[in-house]
């Protein structure tokens, strides 16, 4: 009984919805609705419990949404979950305190994965039924069968184990995966192939620690460069996820004139916390300087009620750093709500970015 909770629409969804199931010979499961307000944060555990769910798939946006409306997990107690034998988590980064959140309190294997629309299938995973390796949360664990999976630097040579770089696949790519773009070859050899000759470039930034696991830690266009260093956003994020306050949060880099970068961070706080945002904020911009070092030059953070998303759950932080720099924007056709644009435009007015600060300026 296979529950695959994301937008049909999406390549998750028409492959792990219709075929992948369906193929295998399992029953599939379709949900309209989301992870919180339709009525609560226990919908998916009385999906799961109601239809005797084996194996559910989604976005750990997902589970931080749960995370946030119900951290203690109380409405999970409601509802028989003894079916559930694997979460699989993939669409974006899975950050090290939600995979322990749910692995607390579902006491299932909670399996991590990293893939693309263009890929087809997972790049790197924690393949159950071949060979379970212990989990390393933040890591989508090793590079799946048939892919040669490389780290390599700006000069296109070899990372060492634990430096950050540019995740390339060498061609040829495996079995599954795209091959072109339609009516558009060009592009496609530009796109994905040109910058790195002999390899796919995934766009994605990471590294591969020495036992092999593969840390997929932003896209590249999130590396951000403050007085010449490279900082990982993801690497921020996900030290400001593991704060006991926060729920879910995202780091961009905006534009400075001394340092060129410098990071923002957007924090929505867990419900019941009574704590003042400013002693909240206090907190993450110390705790970034202990765990990264004064060299991220963390300062700058907003509470927000909500970050913007597209349906599947990805935060749309492309958007979001054009508002902060007073760039031009199209709404995204995949946004989830609109809406959350302009409260994300009030909240940097507040702390001095966008609109505010251009008239400041002029």
């Amino acid at each position: 009984m296979f529950w695959a909770a994301s937008d049909v629409g999406w390549v998750v969804g028409h492959s792990y919805i219709c075929y992948a199931p369906l193929l295998h010979g399992a029953t599939t499961v379709v949900y309209e609705g989301k992870p919180v307000g339709t009525p609560d944060a226990g919908a998916f555990w009385r999906v799961i419990s109601q239809h005797k769910i084996t194996a559910l798939f989604t976005a750990p946006t997902a589970f931080r949404a749960i995370k946030r409306e119900d951290p203690n997990a109380e409405l999970l107690k409601k509802y028989d979950m003894s079916s559930l034998k694997a979460l699989f988590l993939a669409g974006e980064r899975s950050d090290p305190d939600t995979i322990k959140w749910a692995q607390t309190n579902l006491k299932v294997p909670v399996v991590d994965h990293w893939w693309q629309t263009e890929t087809g299938w997972a790049i790197a995973a924690n393949c159950l039924g071949l060979h379970e390796f212990p989990v390393k949360p933040g890591s989508p664990t090793k590079a799946a069968p048939g892919w040669d999976l490389q780290v390599l630097d700006e000069g296109h040579h070899p990372c060492k184990p634990g430096q950050t770089g540019s995740l390339v696949v060498k061609l040829p790519l495996p079995p599954g995966t795209f091959y072109t773009l339609w009516n558009a070859e060009q592009r496609f050899f530009e796109s994905y192939m040109a910058e790195f000759p002999g390899f796919y470039k995934t766009a994605d930034a990471g590294m591969i620690d020495e036992d092999g696991y593969v840390y997929v830690m932003s896209r590249t266009d999130d590396i951000i460069n403050v007085a010449g260093h490279r900082l990982s956003t993801g690497q921020m994020e996900e030290v400001l996820a593991s704060h006991p306050d926060v729920a879910e949060c995202a780091v961009i880099g905006v534009a400075d004139q001394l340092k060129g970068q410098l990071p923002l961070g957007f924090i929505c706080l867990k419900a019941g916390v009574t704590k003042a945002d400013d002693d909240v904020i206090k907190e993450v911009v110390k705790l970034v300087r202990e765990v990264i070092g004064p060299v991220a030059a963390f300062k700058s953070c907003t509470v927000v009620k909500r970050l913007p998303k597209t349906r599947s759950g990805k935060i749309l932080r492309g958007t979001m750093q054009k508002i902060a720099d007073n760039q031009d924007y199209k709404m995204p056709a995949t946004i989830d709500d609109p809406a959350i644009l302009e409260e994300i435009d009030e909240s940097l007015q507040s702390i001095g970015y966008s609109k505010a600060r251009t008239e400041a300026v002029e």
